[in-house]
Order: C-alpha cells, then sequence, then structure tokens
C-alpha cells in the first residue's frame, strides 16, 4: 500500500510539474517579455492577466496549490534521493542532481518573488513596470533573479525530460535522446525569453541586443 502511495505521488508531483506549472511559467515568461515593448506594453499585459475573471481562483488552485505540492514533495525526494555523481559521473546523473538543486533554490525564490509582487500587492501597491525596475535595479537582486529565471527554465525542461519517461512515452535509448535535444532546445529558448525580460527592466537597449 506504502508503495502505491508513493507511485502516485511520484506521478502526480511529476504531472503537476508540467501542468499546470509549467504552463504557467511559460505564460509569465512570455507576459514578462512585453518589456522588451516599453513600460506600457508590460503594464497593458500585467493588467490583463490581473483583471482575468475568477483570478484568485485560477491563482489558488492552477498556480499556488500545485506548487506547493510540488515543491513540497520535490523537498522530500531531494533529501531522500541518493546522488551519485561522483560515483559515476554520467550525463543523466549531473542532470538528476541539478533538478533536484533548482527544485530547492526555487522554493527560495518563488517565496521571495511572491513577497515582493503578489503580497506587496495585497497591501496596496501597484505591480508594474516601474516596481520591478526598481527591485532589478539593485545588482544582488538582478544576479539573483538571473539565476532564478535559469533555474526555472532548466527545472522545467528537465522535468520534461522526466515526465516523458516515467510516464512511459519515452522509453526506448533513442527516443530519450531526442527528448534530450528536444527538452535543451526548450531550456535555451525560454531562458533567453526569460533574461531578455530581465534586461528590458534595467535597460531596454539591453534586451534588443
Amino acid at each position: 500500500m506504502a508503495g502505491n502511495q508513493e507511485y502516485f505521488n511520484r506521478r502526480l508531483h511529476s504531472l503537476l510539474g508540467v501542468i499546470p506549472i509549467g504552463i504557467f511559467l511559460v505564460q509569465h515568461l512570455v507576459v514578462n517579455h512585453f518589456a522588451t515593448r516599453g513600460a506600457s506594453a508590460f503594464n497593458q499585459a500585467s493588467h490583463f492577466m490581473e483583471s482575468l475573471p475568477f483570478r484568485y481562483a485560477l491563482e489558488l488552485f492552477i498556480i499556488f496549490i500545485p506548487i506547493l505540492y510540488h515543491g513540497i514533495y520535490g523537498i522530500y525526494i531531494a533529501f531522500t534521493a541518493k546522488n551519485n555523481v561522483q560515483r559515476y559521473s554520467t550525463f543523466r546523473n549531473w542532470m538528476f542532481m541539478l533538478q533536484r538543486f533548482t527544485g530547492v533554490f526555487l522554493l527560495i525564490f518563488i517565496a521571495w518573488h511572491v513577497y515582493e509582487t503578489r503580497f506587496q500587492a495585497a497591501l496596496g501597491v501597484e505591480v508594474n513596470y516601474d516596481m520591478m525596475a526598481d527591485i532589478l535595479s539593485s545588482p544582488f537582486m538582478l544576479a539573483f533573479y538571473i539565476l532564478g529565471v535559469v533555474s526555472a527554465t532548466f527545472h522545467l525542461a528537465n522535468g520534461i525530460w522526466s515526465f516523458l519517461v516515467s510516464w512511459g512515452i519515452t522509453v526506448t535509448p533513442r527516443s530519450q535522446r531526442i527528448a534530450t535535444y528536444v527538452t535543451m532546445a526548450i531550456f535555451f529558448a525560454l531562458t533567453f525569453v526569460g533574461i531578455r525580460a530581465i534586461l528590458a527592466f534595467i535597460n531596454p537597449e539591453l534586451a534588443n541586443i
């Protein structure tokens, strides 16, 4: 019975990491990328998302609860898994270790990001271009956010690879090798979008490089 419960938890953890959390991450990066078109474009996109019907219910059941479950169970996996990169230094072992490391870091990053944005919004502060530009004006916060974006895009891309394997979609070595190339492309594409958006908040000209 305990084995069946763990199997279910791991499958649910994997599924939530792609749907809906992965979809939300892509949507969040796309909205942020509007900053490359200027403050008014970002503010308009941000306000559109804030004006969606049933917004709080959507945030609770599609974002916050799935992230909490995925994060808490991910911490359990991270601290019970046996990383063996020193003894077996293979590509997949390194990916496994980085997946756990980025997962732990992302819990810290997401908690801070929610505090700086959603919590402040609840206190009446407007979440807009100027708010993000002010946050990212600090070199420490700029580095922290860049690391957060890279961790998030890697965690999603590598998580998709694991999802395809654990759900029996890629079962042969060839299909898993192809999935590696595809997920690496996803990682680089999303990272480009996320970093370009961050640069747009501190210097719009840098985003056009």
